[in-house]
């Protein structure tokens, strides 16, 4: 697909602006919508005087103005959203109304005008796991609706649903994305792969790593350059319509051994301190023991596999925030 025209929504944010990078290294033009509610404009600054780039302030609830930015591209790469478990505990009624009525707005402009979606999602939609490693068509076993973290996984599922029915009922060309903790540059201390950032930043700080209760809970780490990788081409792909994807890396680690690995990568400078979950986010947060993907189905359509060892990541990712420790970590 060169010389594509794409817009990506969310485009200043940390997976986004790895993506607009790529898109335009590749010969595509990018136009970014993002109201930085999250992103940032130095994740995206150094494009500004690309004339293959174009950057616009404003929100995918802005019905209007995605249908205008609509008509101009080929294609549209969907990763507006509200994510990171803090900023949706913090405000479930914001994340799923612009989770949910921002991908509907793209969806509906996209029909009108024809034009493909990529939409993403989460590992988060699977919920409580039943099954690991996690196919694309296990069950979703969700908590108590009382318990607000959930409400992440629902507007992610829904998201999902309003894809493929546009797809079977529409005709319209869409393929969802399920990302398993990106990490990398731009990484964004409360959003995706939060668990790396905070880490990091507390460690830069001299301050104790704090893991969530007992710290045996495991997660799949994917490199963003992978994450990329994977999503354009599940984009690039026609296959791959109608169709959702794990995005991840096969590796489990435990939170224990990351925290070790941080540590060491510090010369053991810092300490290692295990905290309840409640102490971090209150009463009525409930996490998941493991979540690690089965990537067959991306193998096999896409040819995707993740090839970024974790222990080479974390290397890249740890010298990116000391570059960056000012503008991360307030005086």
């Amino acid at each position: 697909m060169a010389g594509q025209h794409f817009l990506v929504t969310g485009g200043a944010g940390f997976v986004g602006s790895n993506l607009v990078d790529t898109l335009l290294k590749s010969g595509h033009r990018v136009t970014v919508l993002d109201d930085l509610s999250v992103g940032k404009m130095r994740n995206i600054a150094h494009h500004l005087a690309n004339p293959s780039f174009r950057f616009i302030k404003g929100s995918v609830l802005d019905v209007p103005l995605v249908e205008r930015l609509m008509s101009g591209v080929d294609a549209v790469y969907h990763l507006a959203a509200v994510v990171g478990v803090k900023y949706v505990v913090d405000d479930p009624l914001r994340g799923m109304l612009v989770n949910v009525n921002g991908t509907e707005n793209i969806l509906k402009a996209a029909l009108k005008y024809q034009r493909k979606v990529l939409v993403t999602s989460s590992s988060e939609v699977f919920g409580r796991p039943v099954n690991v490693p996690l196919s694309e068509n296990d069950a979703t076993v969700l908590g108590p609706t009382s318990v607000p973290r959930w409400s992440y996984a629902v507007s992610k599922l829904l998201d999902e649903h309003l894809a493929f029915a546009y797809n079977k009922q529409q005709q319209l060309p869409t393929v969802v994305v399920r990302y398993f903790n990106a990490y990398g540059p731009r990484l964004d201390p409360l959003g995706y792969g939060s668990v790396i950032a905070k880490f990091i930043t507390q460690a830069l700080s001299g301050k104790p790593l704090t893991v969530h209760g007992d710290g045996s809970q495991t997660r799949s780490f994917t490199f963003v350059g992978d994450t990329v990788r994977g999503t354009m081409a599940a984009m690039d792909t026609p296959e791959a319509e109608g169709l959702a994807f794990n995005i991840g890396n096969r590796r489990e680690c435990t939170i224990n051994q990351l925290a070790g690995w941080v540590r060491d990568a510090f010369d053991g400078a810092v300490e290692i301190e295990h905290i309840p979950y409640e102490q971090a986010y209150g009463k009525n947060f409930e996490d998941t023991k493991r979540r690690c993907p089965d990537i067959s189905r991306a193998r096999e359509v896409l040819g995707f596999e993740a090839q970024v060892p974790l222990e080479d990541g974390l290397r890249r990712t740890i010298l990116w925030f000391k570059e960056h420790r000012d503008e991360l970590i307030p005086a």
